[in-house]
């Protein structure tokens, strides 16, 4: 270890000189101070780290076969876990990027897990007990970050849903705030203008948002994200004209019945189909019977529209493919890799 950690410095040093030489070439021939500030931006960048496919190969070669261990153990006694897994990766991602800062605890109760986007998310335990089988093997290398990561891959493809790639090398943050959760987490009631600007703040264009929405075509909701628009939807007690009239009066019927038990009453996501990973939601979504505003409000935009039109035209092993690209796209946003944050030896607690 300590042989591989003198030639990467040594790598790093030679790097460091050849670009240095190179700035200060230019510099004799007159170049300006803005060209050695590029210089200086391109040295920093080519001695950044940055993720890549088998990153532990090395530090720790066994931890994706832990985490994918673990989860063919456990996931048949919870199948709903990869719901609930892939939308923790996807509320951690939007908060200061993918950092496993929802995992965070906070003795104020003011972390990200606080915020009202994520008071019905589940499956940290499910983590702690990955992180503490890898702990075991390899201490302090393996992150709660890429553990997150993994698993929320590891489990939509257990239940039979898409494989994308998972290159690994994140570290984890150190920050977690319920204020930044509750300010870029999209909700169930986001219209487009806010959904298009929240992804747009992640790096993400209206292609991630129709294919990452696709997620919903598993797991549950609970009545109260979508009581306003079967109940009160302007404050006057009237029902959303977006939804479908007969799908409303079926939700109410049979399905939010009691006003009193909103919060805990579950719903499925995409009706009759919410165990299998496939094309039904967007199905449900053009029938204007998607369970969410947000749902809904992808029909407002012709752009949005006409991309689940073309989904629908196609074939579910293209709308794999195409909800792979955008997961490792969002897998990638704002990582802190090298020496930031740090690598948590309890998910939910800072090192210090």
């Amino acid at each position: 270890l300590f042989q591989e950690a003198s030639e990467c410095l040594l790598f790093v040093i030679y790097i460091v000189t050849q670009a240095s030489r190179i700035c200060a070439s230019y510099m004799k021939m007159g170049s300006n101070f803005r060209f050695l500030s590029l210089c200086l931006l391109a040295l920093i960048a080519s001695t950044h780290a940055q993720l890549q496919l088998g990153f532990y190969a090395k530090s720790c070669p066994n931890a994706e076969q832990i985490v994918l261990k673990f989860v063919h153990d456990h996931i048949h006694n919870a199948p709903s876990l990869a719901a609930a897994l892939i939308r923790m990766h996807f509320h951690d991602c939007f908060v200061r990027g993918c950092d496993a800062s929802v995992l965070l605890n906070s003795t104020t109760n003011q972390a990200e897990k606080n915020a009202p986007p994520n008071l019905t998310v589940r499956g940290f335990d499910f983590i702690d007990r990955i992180k503490s089988l890898v702990e075991a093997e390899c201490p302090g290398v393996v992150s709660c970050a890429d553990i997150l990561t993994l698993s929320a891959r590891d489990t939509i493809v257990a239940t039979g849903g898409p494989f994308w790639k998972v290159p690994t090398g994140r570290r984890d943050g150190v920050i977690s705030n319920l204020t930044e959760a509750r300010d870029n987490i999209p909700a169930p009631s986001s219209n487009f203008t806010t959904l298009q600007t929240l992804f747009a703040n992640q790096g993400l264009d209206l292609k991630d948002l129709v294919l990452l929405s696709g997620a919903h075509t598993i797991g549950i909701a609970h009545c109260s994200s979508l009581s306003n628009r079967l109940f009160n939807f302007t404050g006057k007690g009237d029902q959303d004209p977006s939804l479908d009239s007969e799908y409303a009066a079926n939700l109410k019927a049979f399905k939010c019945t009691d006003l009193n038990k909103l919060n805990t009453t579950k719903i499925e996501m995409d009706p009759g189909s919410r165990k299998t990973f496939d094309l039904s939601y967007y199905s449900h979504v053009i029938k204007r019977r998607g369970l969410f505003e947000s749902d809904a409000a992808l029909l407002t935009n012709s752009v949005t529209k006409a991309q689940i039109i073309e989904l629908l035209e196609g074939s579910v092993e293209n709308f794999f493919a195409e909800f792979a690209t955008s997961m490792e796209k969002m897998g990638r946003i704002n990582v802190k890799t090298g020496t930031e944050g740090e690598i948590r030896k309890h998910c939910a607690f800072l090192n210090s």
